[in-house]
């Protein structure tokens, strides 16, 4: 049982969000909240938020127990780019790239002892 949680179009570039997503892949819930928690930035908000959105996903819709989630999957991916155009030397124009972001979380339940010794 997963439950999954996405944030799309997030303007923000996923360079700046992937290193933030890297710090709690694997980790518990409790931990990857407190970890986001106390990460400076804005990254780690928005991520903060996704994850967030994600166990209350799974509580409510799929009735699993919030101290068994963890971290299975999270993903900071290119989304669209919007092209911008600035005024440069020599009456030229100078591009500018602002990038998006889809940040997606998928949590699962840690297997219990009693689930492997039954197995």
């Amino acid at each position: 049982m997963e439950a999954k949680a996405v944030a799309k179009y997030v303007r923000m570039s996923p360079i700046k969000l992937k290193p933030v997503t890297d710090l709690v892949r694997g980790k518990d819930l409790n931990e990857a909240l407190t970890i986001l928690k106390f990460t400076s930035g804005k990254g780690a908000e928005l991520v903060e938020k996704v994850v967030q959105s994600a166990a209350a996903n799974a509580e409510n819709n799929f009735d699993m127990n919030r101290d068994d989630l963890y971290v299975a999957e999270i993903n900071a991916n290119q989304g669209p780019t919007m092209k911008r155009w600035r005024a440069g030397a020599q009456g030229r124009g100078m591009g500018i790239l602002k990038r998006s972001s889809h940040i997606s979380v998928v949590l699962r339940e840690k297997e219990s002892k009693k689930e492997k010794t039954e197995a």
